[in-house]
C-alpha cells in the first residue's frame, strides 16, 4: 500500500484540509478501482466499511491476489466533517455557500470538448478510449476552482478519471440498501447491487445538477454520441446507499465490505480466497433488486410543520393512495395525513421526526417514470 496526503487549497487563512488517499496494487496494470467515502460527510457507514475493506486489501495485497491497482479515499470531504452547528454534524452542504458536496461538479466533456473536436478517432476502440481519458484529465487538470469546496471536487475528480470503476458510498436518512447509476450501465452494475443485497437499483441517464457518479460516466457515454466513435464500457460508476445514518456496525460493515471485494472480482481487480463464497452470500436478499426509474421516484411532501409520525417502515411496497405518514402540528393537535400517490418501494425516509412544510419525508420508487428535470434530493 503506497499513502499519499494532497492538500486541498483556497482554504481560508489558519486552516488546513488533507484528503488521505491509499493505493493498492499501484504497480500493476490491470484494472483500476476507486472508493471512497464521506462526500456527504455526515453520513458514516461508509467510512467504516472502507476501514475493513483496507485491511482486507492489504492481506489481498500481501499474497499477490491483486490483479491491478485500487484506490481508497477513506475520508473524501475533510471540509464536511469538520462542519458542525450548535454541536450538531452538518457535512451534506458547504456552510460558506449552501451547495451540497455532491452537486456541481465539473462538466469534463464541456470542458475537453476543443481539444477533443481536433482530435480524429479511428476503429481502435483502446486507442480512442485513452485519447478520451487523456482530455478529460487536461480538462480536469486546467480547470481553475474559486473556492475550497470546488478545489474538493477537481481533486476528487482527478483521483477517480483514471479509473475503470468508481464507488461513491452513502447513506440515507433511514433506508434499505440502494444503488444509483446510469440507465446505459444498469446491467454491469447488477452485480454490485445483487453482492450489497440492494432492495432497489434506480437508473437515470441524467439526474440534475451533475453529482459525482454523473461527472465520472457521463461524458463516455456523451462523447460516443458527439463524435461518433466507439471509445468502450468507459467508466462505471455507481452511488451506494448503505441503508440509514444509523446503521453503523463492524458486522454490517464487514458483510458490506465483503460485498465490495466480491464486485471487485468480477471486475477482475483482484481475486478472491476458495473459502470467500460464504461471506460473499451472506448479503443476498431475500426479495432481490428492481431496476427503477429515477424518474419514477415519488419524494413524499409533508403539508404542514410539526411531529412525522411514519406508518410505514423502508422496505415496504406501498398502493397508490396509501398513506405513509401522518403530520402532528403539536400547538393546535391538527394532523395531516402523507400519501403516495403512485405505488412503488418505500426505499427511505428521514431519520428526523420534526419537519417544516414543504420538506421530503420519504421517496417511493415505482416502476413508471414520472418526473422530470432534476432528480435527486437537495
Amino acid at each position: 500500500m503506497i499513502t499519499k496526503h494532497i492538500p486541498v487549497p483556497l482554504c481560508s487563512p489558519g486552516r488546513t484540509h488533507t484528503l488521505t488517499v491509499h493505493r493498492f496494487g499501484a504497480h500493476l496494470r490491470g484494472p483500476k478501482l476507486y472508493l471512497q467515502a464521506g462526500l456527504h460527510a455526515d453520513e458514516a457507514p461508509g467510512m467504516l466499511v472502507l476501514q475493513v475493506l483496507m485491511r482486507e486489501l492489504a492481506t489481498l495485497e500481501s499474497n499477490g491476489q491483486l490483479l491491478g491497482e485500487i484506490v481508497v479515499v477513506p475520508l473524501a470531504n475533510p471540509i464536511g466533517l469538520g462542519q458542525f452547528f450548535h454541536g450538531q454534524a452538518f457535512g451534506r452542504f458547504a456552510l460558506g455557500d449552501g451547495i451540497n458536496f455532491n452537486r456541481g461538479f465539473a462538466d469534463l466533456l464541456a470542458l475537453a470538448k476543443p481539444s477533443l473536436a481536433k482530435l480524429s478517432f479511428s476503429a481502435d476502440v483502446p486507442a480512442n478510449a485513452t485519447l478520451l481519458r487523456q482530455q478529460l484529465s487536461a480538462a480536469c487538470s486546467g480547470f481553475r476552482p474559486s473556492t475550497e469546496a470546488e478545489a474538493l471536487k477537481q481533486a476528487l475528480l482527478s483521483l477517480a478519471l483514471p479509473c475503470d470503476t468508481v464507488l461513491d458510498l452513502h447513506c440515507d436518512g433511514e433506508s434499505v440498501m440502494h444503488v444509483y447509476t446510469s440507465t446505459p450501465q444498469a446491467s454491469a452494475c447488477l452485480p454490485l447491487a445483487q453482492a450489497l443485497g440492494a432492495r432497489a437499483l434506480l437508473t437515470a441517464e441524467v439526474s440534475g445538477d451533475n453529482p459525482f457518479d454523473e461527472a465520472m460516466s457521463r461524458p463516455w457515454s456523451e462523447a460516443t454520441t458527439q463524435f461518433a466513435a466507439d471509445f468502450g464500457p468507459g467508466c462505471l460508476a455507481v452511488t451506494v446507499e448503505l441503508r440509514g445514518e444509523a446503521d453503523v456496525s463492524d458486522e454490517q460493515a464487514t458483510a458490506d465490505a465483503n460485498a465490495l471485494l466480491s464486485f471487485a472480482a468480477t471486475r477482475g481487480v483482484l481475486t478472491l480466497p476458495t473459502d470467500f463464497a460464504a461471506a460473499r452470500c451472506a448479503q443476498a436478499s431475500p426479495f432481490g433488486v428492481r431496476s427503477l426509474p429515477l424518474a419514477g421516484v415519488e419524494p413524499l411532501v409533508a403539508p404542514i410543520s410539526g411531529v412525522i409520525v411514519f406508518e410505514k417502515q423502508p422496505g415496504t411496497e406501498i398502493a397508490a393512495g396509501e398513506r405513509v405518514a401522518r403530520i402532528l402540528n403539536p400547538a393546535t393537535g391538527e394532523q395531516r395525513d402523507v400519501c403516495a400517490t403512485h405505488a412503488g418501494l418505500l426505499y427511505a425516509r428521514v431519520a428526523q421526526r420534526t419537519v417544516l412544510a414543504g420538506r421530503r419525508i420519504a421517496k417511493v420508487a415505482g416502476a413508471q417514470a414520472f418526473r422530470s428535470g432534476s432528480l435527486l434530493s437537495p
